[in-house]
């Protein structure tokens, strides 16, 4: 009984964060914003899932999927993330004019201009 008002909780709670996940897809002003919040919120809320599966079928083949697929997740996900961005940044997808630093974009064009001397 315990554990399965532990596994709703967490389903609820993953639940909430997958939502937010696409709250933030959708309402975000631009590719970089976009890209935080569904790949923070979003990987939180599907390792929370799995995690609810887990917990509510046990460690059977079900189970093992759903841990297997959130390690995977936890895993890929901010690398595709951080690949996307900084493809998006190399073709000159802009920030939005609410954005205030480009650091990266710093870093970047002293890398290039370095990369040019040589």
């Amino acid at each position: 009984m315990a554990l399965e008002m532990l596994s709703n909780g967490i389903l609820i709670i993953g639940l909430f964060f997958v939502f937010l996940a696409m709250l933030g897809l959708a309402r975000l002003p631009d590719v970089y914003n976009r890209l935080h919040a569904t790949t923070k919120i979003g990987t939180l809320g599907a390792f929370s899932v799995m995690l609810s599966i887990l917990l509510k079928v046990g460690f059977s083949p079900m189970g093992v999927k759903a841990i297997t697929v959130a390690l995977f997740i936890l895993i890929t996900s901010p690398v595709a993330a951080h690949m996307i961005s900084r493809a998006a940044h190399r073709h000159g997808v802009g920030l939005c004019k609410e954005s205030v630093i480009d650091e990266y974009g710093k870093a970047c064009s002293a890398a290039c201009s370095v990369d040019e001397d040589e």
